[in-house]
C-alpha cells in the first residue's frame, strides 16, 4: 500500500454554518420565557492504529483525519518520519483507522496513561515527559506587532464559538497571519487537529506560533513541544506545571492576551517590543471570546 501523498497546505477555518456541527435546543431564559439556542454537537470518535483500538474521543468531528494523526503524533505513538499508508474514516460507525507501513503495538503504553487537566479525554504518557530533557526548540523571535495582528485576525474570523459557544479554538500562525484554525469541544482536540494538519501537509513548525483559547496547562505545553513549535500563546491563564515545563525546554509562553495586555512567563528574552501600545485597539465586545482563567 502506497504512502499517503503530502499535498500543499490549505488554509482551513471552521464553517460555523455547517448544520452537522450544531443543534437547536429549546429551554427557558431568566424570565421564564421560552427560548431557543444553538449548541455544539458532540459525538464519539473511536481511533484505531492499525488493528489496535487506541481511544474514543468526544469531538465535533469536522476534521477526523487531522485529529487522528495529530493525537497519535502528540502521544508519541506516531513519529513524523513514519510512513502512514492510509487514514480511513467511517461516518456511520464513527471510527477512524490510521494504517502504517510497519506493525505497531501500544498495549503496555495504554495501561500507563495519566489523566491530565485537558477537558474530556485529556491524557499524557510518561515517556513524553522523559523525552523533555533532550528537546531543543528553535530560538524563534516573537514580535509584539505579530501578536496583536494575530489575535485581532483570530477574533474576527469565522467561528463556531460565536454561533453556539462551548467551543475551544487553536490557530497555527506564521508571524501575524493564521494559516490553520481549528475548533472543538476540547482544547486538546483542537490542537491535535493542527498537529495532524502539519504532518499531512509537511509544514515546517520551526517558525510558527500556536494560539489557543484554553489554559496553558502541562498538556498544552507537552503537545506544543511535541509539534516542534517554539511559541505558545493564549488568551487564558497558566498552571504552575505548564510554566515549569515551558521553562525547562525554552518554550516562549505568553498568556492572558486580551486587547493590549499580555503576560509572558517563559522566553521573555525573545520578545521584541516593536508595536506602540497607543496604536493597538482593545477587543470589541462583539468579537470577545471568554477564555479560561487559571481558576476555572
Amino acid at each position: 500500500m502506497a504512502e499517503i501523498t503530502r499535498t500543499p497546505a490549505p488554509l482551513i477555518v471552521p464553517n460555523p454554518h455547517d448544520p452537522r456541527l450544531t443543534e437547536r435546543v429549546t429551554g427557558i431564559d431568566q424570565s421564564g420565557a421560552k427560548t431557543e439556542i444553538k449548541v455544539p454537537v458532540e459525538r464519539p470518535l473511536t481511533l484505531y492504529l492499525n488493528a489496535q483500538e487506541i481511544v474514543t474521543m468526544m469531538t465535533i468531528n469536522d476534521y477526523p483525519e487531522y485529529l487522528a494523526l495529530g493525537y497519535l503524533l502528540n502521544q508519541n505513538m506516531l513519529k513524523y518520519d513514519d510512513v502512514v499508508t492510509e487514514v480511513e474514516y467511517d461516518d456511520d460507525l464513527q471510527v477512524v483507522v490510521v494504517r502504517t507501513e510497519h506493525h505497531t503495538n501500544f498495549e503496555a503504553k495504554l495501561k500507563k496513561r495519566t489523566q491530565t487537566s485537558g477537558c474530556a479525554q485529556g491524557t499524557a504518557f510518561g515517556d513524553l515527559l522523559d523525552a523533555f530533557e533532550s528537546v531543543v526548540l528553535p530560538k524563534a523571535t516573537l514580535r509584539t506587532s505579530w501578536l496583536y495582528q494575530m489575535t485581532h485576525a483570530i477574533n474576527t474570523m469565522p467561528s463556531l464559538y460565536f454561533e453556539a459557544g462551548a467551543i475551544h479554538g487553536c490557530a497555527l500562525c506564521s508571524q501575524g497571519t493564521p494559516v490553520c484554525y481549528t475548533e472543538d469541544v476540547g482544547r486538546h482536540n483542537a490542537v491535535d487537529k493542527i498537529a495532524g494538519w502539519i504532518y499531512r501537509h509537511g509544514v515546517d513548525p520551526a517558525d510558527k506560533i500556536l494560539y489557543t483559547t484554553g489554559r496553558l496547562t502541562s498538556e498544552m505545553v507537552i503537545k506544543t513541544v511535541r509539534m516542534g513549535i517554539p511559541i505558545l500563546v493564549s488568551r487564558s491563564g497558566y498552571t504552575a506545571w505548564g510554566v515549569d515545563l515551558a521553562r525547562q525546554v525554552g518554550l516562549t509562553l505568553v498568556g492572558r492576551v486580551r486587547g493590549k495586555r499580555f503576560v509572558a512567563l517563559s522566553g521573555e528574552d525573545r520578545i521584541v517590543y516593536d508595536q506602540k501600545l497607543e496604536y493597538v485597539e482593545e477587543e470589541s465586545a462583539k468579537h470577545r471570546r471568554k477564555g479560561e482563567s487559571q481558576d476555572e
